[in-house]
């Protein structure tokens, strides 16, 4: 079956699903299989609860007309995400970095929801599987599409673009993220530049953070851009309040001048400018932006603060790298307060240098006075150092509760895999 064939299917039943517990009745279910699971063995299954065709890739005993077979189910899926793609003709932005994507991608979309019918990433789909899987639900009411990227080795971004063809881009930065697949930080800047690549040989706009030298190398050659930062760009800004919440000058929109978030943490002042660029950029009114970004709260684990058992508690841990532990260990040293206690997870796919950057944080938690720091898991397990080490989240959840801590600030940060947020469980 051709992939206009299959779009002519999909038109008539535009909802897709790779996971069988999610279907809903009429879905199209794709077996993706990967090196621990296989799913072309639950495709009749997935016929049975209610799919009207499943898309596989293997012979499947009892198959019948309602199972299309294909030579690659994920390759089926990226193109047809490319073809319904190109059905449209509006922007589609598309934003990656080593930090803060993800806020980014949440301001920008919300931003641009107050004026145009946005259509944008959920939660964390933002790899090879998740991105086709969000140009699927774009519909055909979309005036705006904003699509995360998230990578972990070179080309990654690249092979992104070709089915995405973003005609706008941002990078939010390139810091000391995934060095184990980019190799070092030259390469998360050569991975992460894929982006500005492909907008640099279509024509398309990049936005990015004028503070930042490295992206000013690493845009050139791109015929339209727009620049935001502290000093000078389309937009500038800078932090007026940090605490509870940071709050930013703004200049360069008209009817702008204070924007107060519900984030943690100064190093969220690229990401809002950035959505506040963008809003100017494609002509949603100031009040309109303002209202946007001083009405986000974030509930995904990033920059939260959240009040419990008479603490004040920053949670940041849906991922951690040296570049971003670095600058919430320096926001929460600002902090005005008379406890704080940090629990650290450790940092994962750093390859040969991460005793190196879990050494480089430990010294670094050493310059300041802290009630008690807590290091948790990964190759904290390596290091020496004066703090608590604790194997996982449950033994430091376990520790918190054995302290009967009330009245402090405390900052929950790691890599995903440590499941730092587990710590705030009852």
């Amino acid at each position: 079956m051709t992939i206009p064939e299959l779009y002519a299917i999909f038109k008539q039943h535009p909802s897709v699903q790779t996971d069988t517990r999610k279907l809903q009745q009429g879905d199209l279910f794709f077996a993706l299989k990967g090196p621990n699971f296989n799913a072309n063995s639950f495709a009749l299954q997935a016929l049975e609860a209610g799919a009207a065709y499943a898309i596989i890739d293997e012979p499947v005993e009892g198959a019948n007309g309602r199972c299309i077979v294909v030579e690659d189910v994920l390759t089926t899926l990226q193109q047809l995400a490319g073809y319904h793609r190109a059905q449209f003709n509006i922007p589609f932005i598309a934003i990656t970095g080593s930090n803060g994507k993800t806020t980014t991608k949440e301001l920008v979309s919300t931003v641009l929801g107050t004026h145009f019918i946005t259509y944008t990433t959920q939660g964390n789909l933002n790899n090879h599987i998740g991105i086709p899987l969000t140009l699927l639900r774009v519909q055909p009411d979309a005036q705006m599409a904003v699509i995360e990227m998230g990578a972990n080795h070179q080309k990654e971004i690249e092979g992104y673009c070709v089915y995405t063809k973003p005609t706008h881009g941002i990078i939010t930065n390139a810091g000391k993220a995934h060095l184990e697949g980019f190799g070092g930080v030259e390469g998360v800047r050569k991975g992460k530049g894929e982006l500005f690549d492909y907008l640099r040989a279509h024509e398309g706009t990049a936005f990015a953070y004028n503070d930042y030298d490295y992206l000013h190398n690493m845009i050139q050659g791109v015929k339209h851009v727009e620049w935001y930062g502290t000093q000078t760009g389309t937009v500038t800004g800078q932090v007026a309040v940090s605490e509870p919440f940071l709050g930013v000058y703004v200049q360069g929109v008209d009817g702008v001048q204070q924007v107060q978030t519900q984030l943690v943490g100064d190093y969220n002042l690229p990401n809002v400018l950035c959505a506040i660029t963008l809003g100017k950029y494609f002509g949603v009114p100031g009040n309109k932006i303002q209202a946007a970004i001083e009405g986000y709260a974030p509930s995904n684990s990033r920059s939260q603060l959240v009040e419990k058992d008479g603490n004040k508690i920053i949670l940041d841990a849906y991922n951690a790298n040296p570049t971003s532990m670095r600058a919430a260990i320096e926001n929460f040293a600002k902090l005005h307060a008379a406890e704080k206690i940090l629990l650290l997870g450790g940092m994962m796919e750093l390859g040969p240098e991460s005793i190196g950057e879990h050494e480089a944080i430990v010294q670094l938690l050493q310059q300041y006075p802290w009630k008690q720091v807590v290091l948790v898991g990964g190759d904290f397990a390596h290091v020496t150092s004066p703090f608590i080490y604790l194997p996982d989240s449950l033994a430091a959840r376990q520790w918190l509760h054995d302290q009967h801590v009330t009245g402090a600030h405390i900052l929950v940060k790691g890599s995903r895999s440590t499941r730092m947020e587990r710590i705030l469980e009852n």
